[in-house]
């Protein structure tokens, strides 16, 4: 038997959807036997930003014990799973800073051949959930990485009704991460787990 997947969570979130997320993929992951890093990515906007929404100030300081990502974390991971809330149908730019400063590493070939994936949220039901995904798996494609979608391989992405990662509809804050949300995760973090096992088993 080989060793676990080693997984890398990093995400970014400002007002809590993000992290409840990622906390819940963390959890299946772990059920599903690989050994977890949680990351967020550093925040970027200015206090005086923060402060004008509670929510975002909150998340702010719930969270500050998680550590923040760096390139290692990347680089350890046999799978890892990005997420973001959307903005204008694409990522956050504390996502993509983040992605940015993996340059170096690119170069060298050590972003390739791991099992990427990636999760996000919306204020609205048509609000870009689909081309922000869509937008973060082009960076994939770069790194040379394998792109594992959930798909519609389970009852639970039917109710979800996105088969390229996880996503949640926030009304603005008044929906907060449901049952339907965490049964998504719970497919999509069983997938990657289950396909960088086989892949890292293969190569054992």
């Amino acid at each position: 038997m080989s060793d676990a997947v080693k997984l890398s969570i990093i995400y970014y979130s400002s007002t809590g959807i993000g992290t409840e997320i990622a906390k819940t993929l963390a959890a299946e992951a772990e059920a599903a036997g690989a050994e977890v890093r949680l990351r967020r990515v550093t925040e970027l906007a200015p206090d005086a930003a923060i402060d004008s929404n509670p929510a975002w100030r909150a998340n702010v300081d719930a969270t500050r014990e998680i550590p923040e990502a760096t390139a290692d974390d990347v680089v350890w991971a046999d799978a890892v799973l990005f997420g973001s809330p959307t903005r204008f149908g694409n990522i956050s730019s504390q996502l993509k800073q983040f992605i940015d400063t993996l340059g170096g590493q690119w170069a060298q070939g050590q972003l390739a051949d791991k099992v990427y994936s990636g999760f996000t949220s919306t204020s609205t039901t048509h609000g870009g959930q689909e081309s922000t995904l869509l937008a973060l798996y082009n960076t994939f494609h770069h790194f040379g990485g394998i792109v594992v979608a959930p798909g519609y391989t389970d009852g639970a992405k039917f109710a979800d009704g996105n088969p390229y990662g996880t996503s949640h509809v926030d009304a603005q804050g008044a929906n907060q991460v449901d049952d339907t949300t965490r049964k998504a995760a719970a497919v999509q973090a069983r997938r990657v787990v289950g396909v960088a096992q086989a892949l890292k088993n293969g190569r054992a």
